[in-house]
């Protein structure tokens, strides 16, 4: 199994790919594959970085891994395909922007009009064996993610980070918050949405106002 990463992002990870660890992973992960079934769909493993190019990218929204049910993941954080039930954190999360931009609640969970405008959809593990949340972490793909976030703080400027619950938050620690904005909040999972952590957090409003003051388009989310 080779890394399905478009040319810009495989061009500034490509120390990172090289690694002992990063080959191990993608054994692991080919293994897991051939083994069990296992999502997103092999192909679309690295689809967040096919949406969202190095150059473009000006906003990171951080997931924890795929959804481990079928017809869901396809590679974005959060995101489903199009037709399926929104997953409760999704709800929220469209809740939300109704209430911050007053934007009606969309009729599809696809999100990659978001990626498409720069908006990098990354889950901290890319893969997920079907029913087992978490059963692909601690195998190397959160080194992987961590490079990549360190790579964006390092080689740009101006990028939004969206960090929200507790294991997201963790990663601040790789981010210059000199050059970047970082917004936290609770998880939008019912569990802390319900307890008053997530709802009326103006994320979605403060990102576009950032974006605008440093010369970049708003996302139209």
């Amino acid at each position: 199994m080779k890394p399905d990463l478009p040319p810009d992002w495989k061009k500034e990870l490509q120390e990172e790919i090289s690694k002992e660890y990063f080959q191990d992973l993608l054994q692991f992960v080919k293994q897991e594959y051939t083994e069990n079934t296992c999502f997103p769909p092999q192909d679309l493993i690295f689809n967040a970085f096919k949406h969202s190019g190095f150059e473009n990218t000006k906003v990171v929204i951080l997931g924890q891994d795929p959804y481990p049910n079928p017809g869901q993941a396809h590679g974005l954080c959060f995101s489903v395909n199009d037709g399926v039930k929104f997953p409760p954190s999704l709800k929220n999360i469209f809740r939300e922007i109704e209430i911050d931009l007053n934007k009606p609640i969309p009729f599809s969970g696809n999100l990659e009009p978001w990626a498409d405008q720069g908006v990098l959809l990354l889950n901290a593990s890319l893969s997920v064996r079907a029913g087992e949340a978490g059963s692909h972490q601690k195998k190397g793909w959160e080194a992987f993610t961590d490079s990549v976030i360190s790579l964006i703080s390092a080689k740009k400027e101006n990028v939004v980070f969206l960090l929200w619950g507790g294991f997201a938050q963790k990663k601040i620690k790789l981010i210059d918050q000199t050059k970047h904005l970082v917004l936290t909040s609770g998880h939008p999972s019912p569990l802390s949405a319900n307890r008053g952590y997530w709802f009326r957090n103006k994320h979605f409003s403060q990102t576009n106002k950032y974006l605008e003051e440093n010369g970049k388009k708003p996302i139209d989310w």
